[in-house]
């Protein structure tokens, strides 16, 4: 089967290995479409990968929607033809992290994947991802590229609900790239009052606004400042941090006012810093915190949002390519100008 080998950002081959086979308690899935996350294109994170792994290169991809070919005596309430999504991650559920709700912090969630990766032909699904509840069958309402979609929307529901956004509030995020314009498309959904959204390029500002962002501004000008004109001189109630960059990070620090929640969706690489103003932070009670990735239950949240069409989330694939041209894909996320959401689309030729 033909799978694509990341190396680098800037070699990633498609090549052939041989088709998973399964066990009497897996199955297997034919891959109809793919994402290209924004973390793939991490290259400290996925050399370190790589290393710790003692391999030369990786076979990335977890954002699939495909249908089950194959399936074991083993398995049961599945069959052959589903269409499902499958989370390449499962928590464990009986850890002290998952009984305290952090499930994206549980070992076994960080030690589990499909195989070989997203960006294949075929992948063979672990019984532990059946078993811990990471199969999606898609109804009909759902299509492959909403399936697609439904990991990231996924993570933004875990944040959000970690953060507490809530009706009537002022929401600020930082980065108007995929997560945050599906942090916009949710905070819709829960009567958020105002969203505004800053990034640097003006393509990706054009397609906030597009979206429905109530103020759009380019991360290189005054931002407190003009949020302040614009929000009646209060600072927002929460800052989304959509980007590693960063001067996105410092600017996050510089938008609170008393009660604001600071949520690191995206972080810089390691090894950078930040200077809090904690005393500032302490009289006026701003909380800082992060949001790592999804688990079974932000994931049951998202697809009951696109099953029941409570938010579209496919009108955000901009661009679509063969795995033959998987390396033009990775080079337009890399770019990251015009897009938004990359696909491969494995009936494309």
């Amino acid at each position: 089967m033909k799978v694509a080998k990341y190396y680098s950002n800037k070699d990633v081959r498609v090549d052939d290995i041989p088709k998973p086979t399964i066990k009497s308690d897996e199955f297997l899935v034919k891959v109809k479409k793919s994402g290209i996350c924004g973390s793939d294109i991490l290259e400290y994170y996925r050399f370190a990968k790589m290393k710790k792994l003692g391999v030369e290169y990786l076979v990335l991809g977890h954002e699939i929607a495909g249908d089950i070919v194959e399936i074991g005596n083993d398995v049961r309430n599945l069959m052959i033809g589903d269409r499902v999504f499958v989370s390449h991650h499962v928590p464990c559920f009986n850890c002290h992290y998952c009984k305290q709700g952090h499930h994206t912090a549980c070992h076994l969630l960080h030690n589990t994947n499909f195989d070989p990766g997203g960006f294949s032909e075929y992948i063979r699904i672990p019984n532990i991802n059946i078993e811990k509840k990471g199969v999606y069958i898609f109804n009909k309402n759902m299509s492959y590229e909403d399936g697609v979609l439904l990991e990231p929307l996924a993570c933004v529901c875990r944040a959000q609900r970690l953060a507490n956004i809530k009706e009537g509030q002022t929401i600020l995020i930082l980065g108007s790239g995929v997560s945050g314009i599906l942090h916009l498309k949710l905070a819709r959904t829960k009567g958020v009052a105002k969203v505004i959204m800053t990034d640097i390029s003006e393509s990706r500002l054009k397609q906030a606004k597009d979206f429905g962002a109530d103020k759009i501004i380019n991360a290189t000008e005054d931002i407190p400042s003009i949020i302040k004109e614009f929000n009646g001189n209060r600072m927002p109630d929460c800052v989304i941090v959509c980007t590693g960059a960063i001067p996105a990070a410092n600017q996050a620090l510089k938008c609170t006012g008393p009660g604001s929640t600071i949520l690191f969706f995206a972080v810089p690489k390691p090894g950078i810093n930040l200077e809090i103003p904690i005393n500032d932070y302490w009289r006026n009670e701003v909380t800082i915190m992060t949001s790592y990735g999804a688990a079974p239950p932000d994931l049951d949240e998202a697809h009951n949002l696109i099953s029941n069409n409570k938010i579209h989330v496919n009108d955000i694939i901009s661009h679509r390519f063969s795995l033959e041209k998987v390396q033009e894909a990775f080079n337009i996320v890399c770019d990251a100008e015009d897009s938004l959401k990359v696909i491969i689309d494995f009936e494309m030729d």
